[in-house]
């Protein structure tokens, strides 16, 4: 199981997924089969819901590369969040390869 953060709209995500590769598309790993919460817990986490009503439907969803914060593979499912991107601090996209000038 994998640990994915990324960012997305000024937001911070950290999504649970049990699959993570390349994608076909240049520039975007794809993750899979998303691991939420058990809909039948005694605790219901809003923010958790939040996430499974978004990613709702979806089998694979591409994520730029440039928006990956970090991957970790982890022995168990933590919590899946989304936190506005002022609360963790000071993270910044890796900048993209600087394009040659044409004079």
């Amino acid at each position: 199981m994998y640990k994915i953060i990324f960012h997305n709209h000024q937001r911070i995500y950290e999504i649970y997924a049990n699959s993570v590769s390349m994608s076909d598309l240049f520039g975007f790993i794809d993750v899979s089969n998303l691991v939420f919460a058990e809909a039948g817990q005694l605790l219901v986490d809003v923010a958790e819901e939040k996430l499974r009503a978004e990613f709702q439907g979806v089998e694979h969803s591409l994520i730029p590369m440039q928006a990956i914060i970090r991957i970790d593979q982890v022995a168990e499912r933590g919590t899946a969040r989304i936190s506005e991107l002022g609360q963790q601090g000071n993270i910044m996209t890796f900048p993209g390869v600087p394009t040659p000038r044409r004079d």
